[in-house]
């Protein structure tokens, strides 16, 4: 979980605060760069503070015949008989963020030998099938015999779906998160709750989440990279009252009925730093409000959240 460094000589720490600079002694800077400790966060199997579990959407693996624009759904549902059961919203990280309306097709094992009669499925699945075949990897070979599934399946496809995109401009204040309804088939481009309750959304919608994340995770380039086991599962939380989750339920309704007030905005549209509606602020605004009387009973400091 930890890593202890060894101990390097004093320093000065410059920082600026507001628009007046700060320089004070410190006994050390550590690898995130505020003083304390060398202590290094490493990656943890369960989230602390009773959270729930974050894990990874499911994954194609099919060489992109399992996939679909909202076009060729549309056309496989009208001109090629094929059920609309077996298409389903596909959503990642891109997908979640920019509003791009993408489809799968989403078949059971007990739905299998029915979506095999139907001949522009059974043309894609042994288009599937073939590309397993030729892959390099044994575990890749053996998904040939279930060309119709994604290669790791996470879902039924009937749950209520909280997602966070893996990938987030830096540039955000806020990171992209939010509820997809039943039925939508989550990417291994996002990370994923599901039917969890909605308080969770407070979490990880504060501006405290993206401190964290931005602390002790990796950088794509220059935006976030989130990671379930290092930035979800070590985020430190107080232990919740049921007055604390209601509280914060509330303000997880807040903010999503202020970004439904503004259909068919997307999330990029949406937190766009230089646009983002007043509304939508004002209710991240009293989701921190609440969030930070939990944790210490005062504001954070802006930015580095101490």
């Amino acid at each position: 979980m930890a890593e202890h460094l060894p101990a390097d000589r004093n320093w000065r720490e410059a920082a600026t605060d507001n628009d007046d600079s700060i320089v004070k002694e410190v006994e050390n800077i550590n690898a995130y760069l505020v003083p304390g400790p060398n202590v290094i966060v490493g990656p943890a199997q369960r989230p602390l503070g009773g959270l729930p579990d974050m894990t990874f959407g499911s994954m194609p693996n099919d060489g992109g015949y399992l996939l679909l624009d909202a076009s060729e759904a549309a056309t496989a549902v009208r001109d090629h008989a094929v059920p609309a059961s077996f298409i389903r919203p596909f959503v990642g990280s891109q997908e979640f963020s920019r509003g791009i309306d993408r489809r799968c097709i989403w078949v059971s094992q007990k739905e299998a030998s029915i979506a095999a009669t139907n001949p522009w499925l059974n043309a894609r699945f042994d288009r599937v099938r073939a590309q397993r075949v030729a892959s390099d990897r044994p575990t890749t070979k053996a998904l040939a015999d279930i060309p119709y599934r994604f290669g790791e399946v996470r879902q039924t496809g009937e749950e209520t779906v909280l997602a966070v995109a893996a990938i987030s401009s830096e540039n955000r204040e806020y990171l992209p998160c939010g509820l997809l309804p039943p039925g939508a088939i989550i990417s291994n481009k996002c990370y994923v709750f599901f039917d969890v309750p909605l308080w969770n959304i407070s979490l990880i919608a504060s501006r405290l989440h993206p401190v964290w994340i931005g602390t002790v995770c990796a950088r794509m380039r220059t935006d976030f990279s989130y990671s379930n086991t290092l930035g979800w599962n070590t985020f430190p939380v107080p232990t919740l009252t049921e007055k604390n989750k209601a509280d914060l339920t509330r303000c997880a309704e807040d903010i999503l009925l202020a970004r439904g007030a503004h259909f068919p905005a997307t999330i990029a549209n949406l937190y766009d730093p230089e646009n983002m509606p007043a509304d939508l602020r004002a209710a991240h605004e009293r989701n921190d409000k609440v969030l930070k009387r939990i944790y210490i009973g005062r504001r954070f400091r802006e930015r580095t959240g101490r």
